[in-house]
């Protein structure tokens, strides 16, 4: 059942993912921890796979093949994120990447400097640079978040940051409460600062149109499974500080932007599947002029669906009682989170939650999903942490009023 005056037609697109039709009647509600692909992005990848299989810089068909495919996914990048082609680094995941970048950095660092990570983040973004100031001999600041709706505490980022400051690492969305960073604050705390700042746009990239050049990032890093793509990590970084940092690459590797900052054989046929995710992003709502403005009129659409479908589930669990909400509430304050929920169930586990939900066919997440810094701040990681349900702009009015009385069902 779609929503009354969706800016998308749902039922359209629903009809372009194989694994819907393949589990008819479930509910997929698991989407922050990643996504189902529509038949596009499939076919691309077993394409590639069929017909170009090859390493790259050859001198030959299939090797041109996949050149060609590598400098296609670069464009699909730069059009996603609002960058330079050649500011766009491919990695096996966002963790591997982020890892290795932050092994380049730990070269420019040196006792007495310090990093600063947030209690909002992934851990994917948080033990990098632990790691590293570990093995410098960096202090660790953290940024805290307001328990009671799970934004950041601004005030805490202003006293942590400091002339030493090297580097803020921080997220622009929540993957376990949904909450959306503010962001252009953050950046702009951080200026004030010699510091790097890398943003984790992993949950964000689902739901909004993101701009690196806008939001004024060194680094930000995304990962195409969780926007209807294959398994991949995507990295933009700021030209010049690609060209500055010291990669860990092998001696016969480019030492050209950006591939110096890819190891190894990229997984060529998730990089021809990355694209025609992005293609199909940017087609949600039609033709465009290109593909960014595909892209923003694209993800437009999927913010009013989006909100809709949020509002309608807060109306749903509030009625409920002994279902507990961490996270932004507040109906005029939806444009400040994503469709995620992180919620806890009086006198069951979040474990128990999600079985029980995937026994009645509506697929959801427990746990801390690697926010492990949130759910120890809520203190409910000793508890199994909490149970997610997460809609995308696939999901419909009738799916959440599903998911609803399920949870009723449960409490």
């Amino acid at each position: 059942m779609p929503l009354k005056d969706s800016p998308l037609d749902v039922e359209h697109l629903r009809k372009r993912f194989p694994a819907l039709a393949a589990r008819r009647g479930d509910v997929f509600v698991d989407s922050p921890g990643g996504t189902q692909v529509p038949a596009e992005v499939i076919d691309a990848m077993a394409s590639y796979l069929e017909r170009s299989n090859a390493n790259a810089g050859g001198a030959f068909a299939t090797s041109a093949a996949t050149d060609t495919v590598i400098s296609e996914a670069r464009g699909a990048g730069a059009d996603l994120l609002g960058c330079s082609p050649d500011e766009i680094v491919f990695g096996p995941n966002m963790t591997t990447l982020c890892l290795s970048l932050s092994r380049s950095i730990a070269r420019t660092l040196a006792p007495g400097d310090e990093v600063i990570v947030t209690r909002l983040d992934h851990d994917a973004n948080i033990a990098p640079w632990l790691a590293v100031a570990e093995d410098k001999g960096a202090a660790v600041r953290w940024v805290d978040i307001d328990p009671s709706d799970c934004t950041l505490d601004l005030r805490s980022l202003e006293q942590a940051l400091n002339p030493s400051t090297r580097v803020v690492a921080f997220t622009l969305a929540s993957n376990a409460t949904g909450t959306i960073a503010a962001a252009r604050r953050v950046i702009e705390l951080a200026r004030t600062t010699p510091a790097l700042v890398v943003a984790d746009a992993v949950h964000l990239a689902p739901h909004r149109l993101i701009d690196v050049t806008s939001l004024d990032v060194d680094v930000l890093l995304c990962s195409p499974y969780k926007f209807f793509g294959p398994h991949l990590g995507v990295m933009f970084g700021r030209h010049s500080l690609l060209r500055e940092l010291a990669p860990y690459k092998v001696r016969p590797a480019s030492d050209e932007v950006p591939n110096r900052f890819e190891t190894g054989t990229l997984s060529h046929e998730a990089l021809a599947g990355f694209t025609a995710a992005v293609d199909y992003l940017g087609g949600l709502t039609g033709p465009a002029l290109d593909r960014r403005a595909g892209l923003a009129a694209g993800m437009a659409a999927v913010l009013g669906h989006e909100k809709a479908l949020a509002g309608l589930f807060l109306d749903r669990i509030e009625a409920i009682p002994g279902v507990r909400l961490y996270g932004i509430s507040e109906r005029e304050r939806l444009d400040e989170r994503t469709p995620t929920f992180a919620l806890t169930v009086e006198g069951v586990t979040p474990r128990f939650a999600a079985e029980e939900l995937g026994r009645r066919g509506i697929y959801a997440w427990d746990g801390n999903y690697y926010a492990l810094a949130v759910m120890e701040r809520l203190g409910l990681q000793a508890s199994g942490g909490a149970l997610r349900i997460g809609f995308c702009h696939l999901n419909t009015s009738e799916e959440v009023e599903r998911v609803g009385a399920e949870l009723a069902r449960l409490a």
